[in-house]
Parts: structure tokens; sequence; C-alpha cells
């Protein structure tokens, strides 16, 4: 497949970095000549020099022949001339476009082939606020996904001592919470991944990757650690388009102050929020966090456009007493470093933008994509077709599958019902399978196996 990419920024860039790792032929387009040069110098990618939306520049990144066009620069407005220039000279399959300005987005029918013919819309803000929302819902939690339109979650948690079933085999999961099923996908200890079986003993600190049906994940969590109580009260640090969104977004279920650093985007916040309180000030200013109580808040999400920010202005509210942080980073390489420590969670946009592009890029039927843990693991919602002699999957117990190294079946979603995935579960034609993938080079293994033989045709 021939992937055209559009802005090499942080998250064109990741894109590229994952796509590359998977063989796919991709070609980057920007107008920062050093960027595309050091990104060449380490990627297998073609890179091209120009304005992303110029149709000599598009032709020649090799427009004419892409199987897809992602643009991701930082303009909404090139991103979708870009598609319309791919849709009306090259005739472009599919079309994905980041689009951040809610002016655009609340027009109804106004991404279509008629007006502007774009496929698929990405708005990293949107998809970062119901990243930290899902969170603020499970406390405690490391990251929280959802599968089959949120009847199944798959959360990672760490393991804490005094949990019920720290320094237990995972065989008495089961004895533990007879009217809760749930499967443990894959476990990390000390950076290394163990794939999970009966006897496996889960230690204290392991990193817990858990799959079970939406209604069952605080009981699975309380199984791991101690049961955390639910947060009240929230407090924002940044009011950009993430900040403003997440408040917007939690306002109504929590009781949120949000701090703005400009005086004239501080006033509109507080015209536009209904319920938040909006302070004006500095978020790395301790007088103004212990004047406004940051003891008393359970949660605080530093989301201001600035990393250094993000992190300082944390680690001050951690130690000034809060149950937990919760820190945007846009750089990759911070990811690594804060997170673990007084820092609870690290959310990296590109990673979760990422993760909504890759179900698009996917060969077999992928119905969602995570990339989990910097983009070294994957969880895949593939969707089964075919029949016993077509398919590799279907009309076989989970026990018969032969599932590619380091690849776990967590969970199957069959007419909106949810069944975890023990070995004597059969998967049928039509049903959504979730796999853990804690190495994401068997990616194309699993695409494989999911793939319909031509005898089904």
């Amino acid at each position: 497949m021939k992937i055209l990419i559009l802005g090499a920024g942080q998250v064109g860039g990741t894109l590229a970095e994952n796509l590359a790792k998977e063989s796919f032929d991709v070609t980057l387009v920007d107008h920062n000549l050093t960027r595309l040069q050091e990104l060449a110098s380490r990627l297998d990618i073609q890179t091209v020099s120009g304005w992303a939306s110029h149709p000599e520049v598009l032709r020649r990144a090799g427009a004419d022949d892409a199987d897809m066009l992602v643009a991701v620069t930082s303009s909404d407005e090139v991103n979708m001339v870009a598609c319309q220039v791919c849709y009306s000279l090259f005739r472009t399959p599919t079309k994905i476009a980041r689009i951040r300005s809610s002016s655009y987005l609340t027009r109804e029918g106004f991404f279509s082939k008629e007006h502007m013919p774009i496929d698929v819309l990405i708005n990293p803000e949107q998809v970062v606020t119901n990243h930290i929302h899902e969170l603020l819902k499970h406390p405690g939690a490391l990251q929280v996904l959802d599968f089959a339109e949120g009847r199944v979650q798959l959360v990672a948690m760490r393991a804490y001592y005094g949990g019920p079933l720290v320094g237990q085999a995972l065989r008495l999961l089961r004895e533990h919470m007879p009217k809760a099923d749930t499967r443990v996908a894959a476990i990390f200890r000390r950076g290394r991944a163990i794939i999970p079986q009966g006897d496996t003993v889960i230690e204290a600190d392991d990193e817990v990757f858990f799959i079970a049906a939406r209604e069952h994940i605080d009981a699975v969590m309380s199984e791991l650690r101690r049961v955390e109580r639910p947060f009240k009260r929230v407090m924002i640090a940044g009011g950009g388009n993430v900040g403003a969104t997440l408040a917007k977004a939690v306002e109504n279920n929590y009781t949120v102050k949000l701090l703005e650093y400009n005086v004239s985007r501080a006033k509109f916040l507080a015209d536009q929020l209904l319920k938040t309180v909006v302070l004006q000030g500095d978020a790395t200013d301790r007088e103004l966090l212990l004047e406004e109580n940051i003891e008393q808040c359970d949660a605080f999400c530093a989301v201001t456009n600035d990393d250094e920010v993000n992190i300082m202005s944390s680690l001050m509210a951690k130690r000034l007493g809060v149950r937990q942080v919760i820190t945007l980073i846009s750089k990759p390489a911070y990811v690594d470093l804060v997170q673990g420590g007084d820092i609870d969670i690290a959310v990296s946009p590109q990673q979760a933008t990422t993760s909504s592009l890759l179900s698009h890029v996917r060969r077999a039927d992928v119905a969602r994509v995570h990339s989990l843990r910097r983009g070294a693991a994957e969880a895949i919602e593939a969707v089964a077709h075919g029949d016993q002699k077509s398919s590799k999957v279907v009309g076989r117990r989970i026990s018969e599958i032969d599932l590619p190294t380091g690849t776990t079946i967590g969970a199957i979603v069959r007419n909106n019902e949810v069944m975890i995935a023990h070995d004597d579960v059969v998967v049928e034609s039509d049903d959504h399978v979730i796999l853990f993938l804690v190495d994401k080079s068997q990616v194309r293994d699993v695409e494989r196996l999911f793939q319909v033989g031509l005898a089904f045709f």
C-alpha cells in the first residue's frame, strides 16, 4: 500500500515511523527540509519538500498512484485543500485529514464528496479528551481503551502491594470474581512482556493489561490494587483546545477549576463554560495552587501547549497533595522519562492520533486499533469472515487457532454479547475478535490470519 503523509510534525513523523516499520511505501511531504532530512536519515521513507496543498508538489510525491492520503499539517485549510486536490486531480481512493477547528466540524454535511471530499476526520483534541475522560472515570488506571462501541474495555494498571491477587496465580481470578469474567491479555514486568498463563503469578509493580465487559472493569481493578475513591474535584492547567474541550466534557460530573495564563482567553472561557471555575494565572505558581486548595483536588490534568510547563506544574501539584496527575506530553522522548515517578500518567497526543489512523491501513477487516506502550505493542479489533474452509479462525476453538508468538485473544463480541476468550470458545463469522500483540512486528501475521481465502468467494 502506498501512503502519502502531508506534514512532518510530531503526528506525521510518528505515523511515518510506525508505517515504515511495517514496510509500507511511505512518502512524507513538508516545507521544512531540515525536518525531512532528519526523518529520512533514520526511516525507510521517501520525502518531498514543498507546500502540501500544491498540485505540483502532490504530483511529485506520487499522488496519482497513492492508495491513501493522510493530511496532518498544522493547518486545517491546507489539509482540506490537499484532500480536494487529490480527489479532483488524482482520484486518491482514501483521504484522511486532521481537522481541529470546531467551526468546520459542526457543519453538518460539509465533509462529503459534494462539498469537501474527506473520508475520515481526525480531531486530536477530541481523541485526547476522550482518553483523559476515561482515566478520570477509572481512578488508578494507566490506560482505558474502548472496543466494540464501548461494550468491551482494555485497561492497563499497575499492581500494588496489598491487592487481593498480588502474589497469586492468575487461575484464581475466576474464584475471586465468580460474577465478573475477565482475561489478562499481557503483563509487563520491568519493561519486559510476559504472556500470561494460568500459573503466572502477579507481582507488585507489574503493568497488567486486562480485558472485560465495561460493567466489570471496576470489579477487576479492585482485585489488583486498593479500591480508589471516585474523583470529585479536578483541576485543569491550560485553556487551549484540549483544556477547553476537556472542561466542557467533564464539568457536569466533577467540580472543575481551569487555570489559563492568557487574560483574554481566560475571559472567553469563563463566558463559554457553564460550571467550570476559570482562573487566570500561571499553572507553575505554587502560591496560586495553594490558594486554590490544590491539596484537596483528586486529579490534576496539565494540558497546556508547553511540555515543560505541563511537567513542572504536574510535579508541583503532586508534591502539594494531588492524588493523581495526568500530563500531556508532545515530545515522545519525554514520555518514558516522566511516567511512573511523581507523574502518574503521561498522555501522548501523537500516539492517540496514530491509533485512530492505524485501523484504516490494516489489510484485514479491522474495526479499531490502539497503539500501546509508545508504539511497541498493539491492540486490534478484527472482524472474522468466511467459514471453516476459507478462514483460519472461523469454526475453530480459541485453543486451536495458530496465533503468532506474543499474541493473545482477549474477548469476542457476537451480536452485542461479550464473551471472554477462554480456550473452548468457538469463533463464528462476523465475530469481533479483540487481540493483544506484545510485539507489533507480528501485525502482518495477525492480518493474514483474518484474511479470507479465495474459496470463500
